[in-house]
């Protein structure tokens, strides 16, 4: 023979040492570790697997996440109608605050005697109708306003109600028509009744 050492077969035992004899026929084998070898020690993070999924308290945490979606959902919807009750009430306050200064422009420039700054709140349809010299003319020959008292913007018809009174001690009720300018946005008066 050639110098390879010989294989062991089935039953033969290894060199050096005995082997455990087999197991009998029809017994299952011990579980653990080999005879000889230490088991691992217990670490964290080890835990015996479920056989199926907790199921205590599925149903409160389905209801509390349809609460939440829900409650989300109206915050949502509610904050948007908020949001436009709060835009109008805004651009209502808008309207009220332009017109108003507008007006008291407008009376201001009149009171001061100031015609030409007076035509210059006017809107473009009354300009187009009187030119500002003619303007100018007419409202130095009315009777000349003392002092005025602006009201509160009529929104839905543009109007203002001003209190006027005279130079000569005379009271009267103006009605001011206002107008948005399409270029500006700005109000502009438009008229007064």
């Amino acid at each position: 023979m050639s110098g390879v050492p010989p294989t062991a077969g089935p039953g033969a035992a290894p060199p050096g040492g005995s082997v455990p004899p087999p197991p009998p026929v029809g017994s299952t084998p011990p579980v653990g570790p080999a005879p000889g070898v230490s088991a691992p020690p217990p670490g964290p993070g080890v835990a015996p697997p479920f056989a199926a999924p907790p199921t205590e308290g599925g149903r409160s945490r389905f209801w509390l996440g349809l609460g939440v979606g829900a409650l989300a959902l109206v915050l949502c919807c509610g904050g948007g109608g908020t949001a436009v009750v709060g835009l109008l009430v805004s651009g209502v306050q808008a309207i009220d605050e332009q017109g108003r200064t507008v007006s008291g422009d407008y009376y201001r420039a009149l009171v001061d005697g100031q015609f030409g700054r007076a035509y210059d709140q006017l809107c473009e349809d009354v300009k187009r109708r009187e030119s500002r010299q003619e303007f100018e003319r007419r409202t130095a020959a009315e009777p000349q306003i003392a002092s005025y008292r602006v009201g509160e913007v009529d929104t839905v018809t543009l109007t203002v109600p001003v209190e006027v009174t005279f130079a000569g001690g005379g009271q009267e009720r103006q009605q001011v028509v206002l107008k948005q300018n399409q270029q500006t946005g700005g109000m502009e008066v438009c008229g007064v009744n």
